[in-house]
């Protein structure tokens, strides 16, 4: 029996799920709470309590590639600069860990990246260290300041990131619909290797849900977002306001040539997949590796194992109808 463009998108979204590498969830959940651990002993009294963050939180990870992101966030008078601060932890996580993993300076996050073990696998654990904006009121406004490492920002950055994680994750609490497309548009991301960050996309997926009706089978609602993207984009005024930092605008971070860009990617997109159903194998892949299991109904879950990615357009026929 022929797929329709839902039946095939849903099988997408299923080949990508969590589920399928819960043993390498596991070993992820493990090792951060091991480092979460150490972090409470070492800064014990300096610190509120460590919280998950980024696509793990939000329900939006995809097993081709992720990470788990824990937030340090640290009392006021911890340290006199946010520099010291990430320099700190930095220091110690690199001692506590340099013999069973690389451990790096990020933009705004150590990372951590474990040798493979035994099974061959990778634990990547990004700590992002945050200091309270309000003396002894992060537990009221969980509002922070991120050191921003210059060597990973623009020349012209400024050293500190103010920002609220709870209130960007709270941002996609219980909008499963914009879950399902996010995801969509995060697998077309990686097996197409687009630059575009996760949380741009993000934003922009909540905001066409918000401004636009949109509704339908699968296949209409991402289309719908596709437009609204294509349509917006390009558009002088437009903002992608961070729910964390509203002065945070997200459009910033793309010139007038990536928005074009953008646009015009999101035109071909939809036109090819209207004229022909079966190019969305090239631009929404399903996972290979998994995809035997995908009509497996006791894997719910969702975030490793590459897999195997085809760039080829598909025949001239209308198997996704």
């Amino acid at each position: 029996m022929d797929l329709t463009k839902q039946e095939y998108l849903d099988k997408v979204l299923k080949t990508h799920k969590m589920s399928h590498i819960q043993d390498l969830v596991d070993k992820h959940k493990e090792k951060r709470n091991e480092i979460k651990e150490k972090i409470e002993v070492k800064y014990s009294g300096n610190i509120y309590s460590s919280m998950n963050s980024g696509s793990f939180a939000k329900h939006t990870a995809i097993n081709v590639k992720f990470d788990w992101d824990l937030v340090v966030p640290y009392k006021k008078d911890s340290f006199d600069t946010l520099e010291k601060m990430f320099n700190d932890i930095y220091d110690f996580l690199y001692e506590a860990y340099k013999n069973e993993a690389y451990v790096r300076k990020q933009k705004v996050s150590i990372g951590l990246e474990f040798y493979a073990d035994k099974d061959g696998d990778i634990i990547n654990i990004d700590v992002v260290p945050g200091r309270e904006l309000n003396k002894d009121q992060y537990n009221d406004d969980s509002k922070l300041n991120l050191y921003v490492n210059s060597q990973y920002g623009l020349i012209d950055e400024k050293s500190y990131l103010q920002t609220n994680i709870k209130a960007q994750i709270d941002h996609i609490n219980l909008k499963n619909n914009e879950r399902e497309i996010i995801r969509l548009l995060k697998i077309w991301k990686k097996h197409n290797n687009e630059s575009y960050k996760s949380f741009f996309l993000e934003l922009f997926t909540i905001k066409a849900f918000e401004k636009e009706t949109i509704e339908g089978n699968l296949w209409e609602k991402l289309k719908k977002v596709m437009e609204y993207i294509k349509d917006n984009v390009t558009k002088d005024g437009f903002a992608l306001n961070d729910p964390g930092n509203s002065s945070n605008n997200l459009m910033d971070i793309l010139d007038t040539y990536n928005r074009d860009n953008l646009s015009s990617k999101m035109k071909r997109m939809i036109d090819n997949i209207e004229d022909n159903g079966n190019n969305l194998e090239s631009y929404f892949p399903k996972n290979k590796n998994f995809e035997k299991d995908e009509n497996d109904a006791s894997n719910s879950g969702y975030g490793l194992k590459t897999a195997s990615i085809s760039t080829s357009i598909p025949p001239n026929n209308t198997r996704f109808g």
